[in-house]
């Protein structure tokens, strides 16, 4: 009788082994949470960024010197019309170092890497301090080293860099008492004496007399929006003027450069040409997206023109990202696919695109994946030394499409840098968000 219950008793036991062993992952995991494996695409775009940025941090020293005699100046007393900044790879005053300022202080908040940070203060006090003494220089010489942040006579002298200051005050307050001098300098060139069109729209003088460079959406329009900002606890009637100010620059802009058809901006308006051709190049395209990209962050929610800023800005991502190649880039003419691919556009779309999901102005499932792309693209580009190829060297305006061709490429461009940090921070945080979507 005892072998006919044989079976069941088997039967059993299986049953109790099954189970435990259903149970086994479930026992392991009691105490300690079960997370998923890290997508690999964080750690190597940490890997890339600090590429970049040791590359940077070596070649852009603080420092000064005689230009005479090459030998440093450490007394700032002793500052003369022969005193310049040590020369390294880069400017530190460039329009194209207001970027890269902008973007290490962005990319600190996100990476949480205080040596990105201190890069920027310790270049920020350095700036500070030799200030005083450079003006004092300038006034007596009419020419100095800082000639751009004391007497500047453009846009590109000023503007970028006068809102690196600002974002960095707002940052670490500190800093106030030795940049404000600037920031109130460079901001009353912006406001009241750039050259600008009868309607109030901001204009240059080159190639001819009332020219418009989509550029200067970037270089003059958060200038002005930051300084908003910065005086909101001081004067709120102030800052609602710079914020209105900002508003109907983007909406001038528009008004000359717009082409509906194809969401983009052409390069270039000259009141004295009677056709106005539309070339669409990449970089300055990119200026439009990053110059509305940053008024919008600091907008305030309820100012009556901020939809039409964000639905222009919607407008202008779709325009790019039926552009974008397989490969992830965009060209340098944006709509001319033998053009070749160039990086410092591409890196702009990606930072704007996934500022834009982080923020939640666009939907993460139709606009991220472009952004990804961009990126991947754009890290190819990143050498070993941490020098950006493929970007654009500065480019004027033109209206044969073979000038934009013709342009070169360089490492030593510095426009390429400041957009690959923004954009690899701000990919890496939408990532990091939502790490189901990748």
């Amino acid at each position: 009788m005892k072998f006919k219950r044989l079976p069941t008793i088997l039967a059993i036991c299986t049953f109790a082994i099954l189970a435990a062993q259903a149970q086994t992952p479930q026992r392991r995991g009691q105490g300690a949470e079960q997370r998923p494996a890290e997508n690999p695409l964080l750690s190597s775009i940490k890997t890339d960024l600090d590429r970049v940025f040791d590359f940077l941090n070596a070649n852009t020293p603080p420092r000064l010197i005689d230009r005479e005699t090459q030998t440093p100046v450490t007394d700032y007393k002793k500052i003369n019309a022969g005193t310049a900044l040590e020369q390294g790879r880069f400017g530190l005053l460039t329009y194209e170092w207001g970027v890269t300022y902008s973007s290490m202080l962005r990319a600190a908040d996100i990476l949480g890497d205080k040596r990105y940070t201190d890069y920027v203060y310790e270049r920020f006090n350095f700036i500070g301090d030799i200030y005083p003494y450079f003006v004092k220089v300038n006034n007596e010489t009419g020419k100095s080293a800082l000639r751009g942040l004391i007497a500047p006579i453009w846009l590109d002298d000023c503007g970028s860099m006068q809102a690196a200051f600002v974002k960095g005050v707002l940052a670490n307050p500190a800093l106030a008492t030795k940049l404000r001098p600037i920031i109130d300098c460079t901001f009353d060139f912006t406001m009241n004496k750039e050259h600008r069109l009868p309607d109030r729209t901001l204009a240059r003088l080159r190639p001819t007399v009332n020219s418009l460079w989509v550029d200067d959406m970037y270089m003059g329009i958060p200038p002005i929006a930051y300084m908003g900002k910065l005086v909101e606890k001081e004067d709120s009637v102030l800052a609602g003027k710079y914020y209105n100010e900002a508003a109907l620059q983007i909406e001038l802009f528009k008004k000359y450069l717009w082409v509906p058809e194809m969401k983009l901006f052409k390069h270039s308006w000259i009141e004295s040409m009677t056709y106005h051709p539309s070339l669409f190049w990449g970089r300055a395209n990119g200026w439009a997206l990053l110059c509305m990209s940053d008024v919008l962050d600091i907008l305030p929610p309820d100012h009556i023109k901020r939809p039409e800023i964000t639905a222009l800005l919607l407008e202008q991502i779709h325009g790019f990202m039926a552009l974008q190649g397989g490969d992830g880039f965009f060209h340098q003419l944006l709509d001319r696919n033998d053009s070749y691919t160039e990086t410092s556009a591409t890196a702009i779309f990606a930072y704007v695109v996934a500022h834009a999901v982080n923020e939640g102005w666009v939907d993460i499932q139709a606009f991220g994946p472009s952004a990804v792309a961009a990126w991947k693209a754009v890290s190819t580009r990143i050498n070993e030394q941490g020098e950006v190829e493929g970007t654009c060297v500065g480019t004027g305006v033109a209206y044969e499409p073979g000038f934009y061709y013709r342009r070169p490429t360089n490492v030593n461009a510095a426009h390429g840098y400041g957009p690959v940090i923004l954009a690899g921070s701000e990919v890496l945080k939408m990532i990091r968000t939502a790490p189901r979507f990748y």
